[in-house]
């Protein structure tokens, strides 16, 4: 009976929170998502006031940035989730790896297994130093699971064997000391470190999702804007991303009016092929050409990797969709693939996020697959060749 209960209590948060997440991207336009849609822009010009406070304090010097003494590049952007950052993290650490930096990606570790509560206190009251950051990968292995060092950093540390390290910790200053300290790095990558400033950066690159840049122009909790669009002025580079080689004047005018003359690359997200989760098989994308497909994400946008699938000719039967970074458990996967096989689907397709949240002991009845996704350059790929070999080239030692 009380797990009866507990299952609907946390059925209707999840219900609620997908409701609330559809009212901020402005999915649903009823009573009751405009009623939540008012009440959310109070809270945004709060979250407004707090956002551009925090800056100038960092500004005016009332705060510091602390330097380390060796590279530091931002990868981040002006909104929550969506704008496929990952990829384009992965290719820059990939690219100063060729090119002869040590390269370490810090990240939060966001939904990443945290400390318990109680032994938080414990170390308060005991005054005991707070543990290390978290090693996923020490460039030759990985040594965390996705649940321990959340998705993103996993997905990076086991595309990046051998040679990049990924470390974790809210605290990316700290990170940062331990990378330089116990590895040697001479160039940290901080990953969704746009409203990081406690660490001195060097190069900032902005991620712009060109199919959704901005949202509705509203902060969060309205919109999805972390900041205002006009603090794109921070940025070294402009990365539009999810583009369709078609031309946007008033994309472009607006991150001109904000940042002239600032370099804009322009790239898209390529869907490679079909590997299976937990597997090495491969599919080629032509063999979901007339295929009954049922498409599962925890992901911002569902709706861009559904596209993918629709576009290279499957049939998409069923659409399950789980809130952002949604960690799955073996009843909702279950389910999903009963559904899925009563409805005589020939592939079960995930995103390669996804899947890294999918656990090794599960194994589906119907033929599961994530769809691997790489950047591709439509503009301004010799900028970003040029502002690598830049970066290559600067060989400041660590303090």
């Amino acid at each position: 009976m009380a797990g009866e209960l507990l299952r609907r209590v946390e059925e209707r948060l999840n219900q609620f929170a997908t409701f609330t997440v559809d009212v901020i991207y402005d999915r649903r336009k009823d009573l009751p998502a405009r009623i939540l849609g008012g009440f959310l822009w109070c809270l945004s010009l709060i979250f407004k006031v707090l956002s551009v406070g925090r800056l100038q304090l960092y500004r005016q010097r009332i705060l510091r940035a602390q330097h380390l003494g060796c590279l530091v590049i931002v990868v981040g952007n002006l909104t929550v989730g969506g704008t496929g950052k990952t990829p384009i993290v992965e290719k820059l650490a990939r690219a100063l790896l060729e090119r002869g930096r040590k390269v370490a990606i810090l990240s939060r570790g966001y939904k990443s297994r945290k400390e318990p509560l109680w032994r938080k206190w414990w170390r308060l009251i005991t005054h005991t130093p707070a543990p290390p950051p978290r090693v996923v990968s020490d460039g030759q292995q990985v040594l965390l699971d996705s649940e321990t060092a959340g998705d993103e950093p996993y997905m990076l540390a086991r595309n990046l064997l051998p040679g990049v390290l990924v470390i974790t910790d809210k605290d990316r200053v700290k990170a940062g000391q331990f990378a330089i300290r116990k590895f040697g790095v001479d160039t940290l990558i901080l990953d969704d470190g746009f409203q990081y400033f406690q660490l001195k950066d060097h190069i900032q690159l902005l991620l712009i999702d060109k199919s959704n840049p901005f949202g509705n122009g509203q902060l969060l909790p309205r919109g999805i804007l972390r900041e205002p669009v006009e603090h794109l002025r921070r940025a070294s580079y402009v990365f539009l991303t999810k583009s369709d080689g078609k031309p946007d004047p008033a994309l472009l005018s607006t991150i001109e009016r904000h940042r002239p003359g600032t370099e804009v690359i322009e790239c898209t997200h390529e869907p490679k092929y079909l590997q299976t989760v937990n597997g090495d098989k491969r599919l080629e994308l032509k063999d979901l050409r007339g295929k009954k497909v049922a498409a599962m994400s925890g992901i911002a946008v569902p709706e861009s990797f559904e596209d993918f699938l629709k576009k290279f000719g499957a049939e998409l039967a069923l659409r399950f969709r789980f809130l952002d970074h949604h960690r799955f458990t073996a009843i909702e996967l279950e389910r999903v693939f009963e559904r899925a096989r009563s409805a005589g689907v020939d592939y079960l397709v995930t995103t390669e996020k996804d899947a890294v949240r999918i656990p090794e002991s599960i194994r589906a009845p119907i033929p599961f697959y994530y769809l691997r996704v790489e950047i591709e350059w439509l503009a301004g790929e010799d900028d970003f060749d040029k502002a690598v070999s830049r970066i290559s080239a600067d060989r400041r030692i660590v303090e």
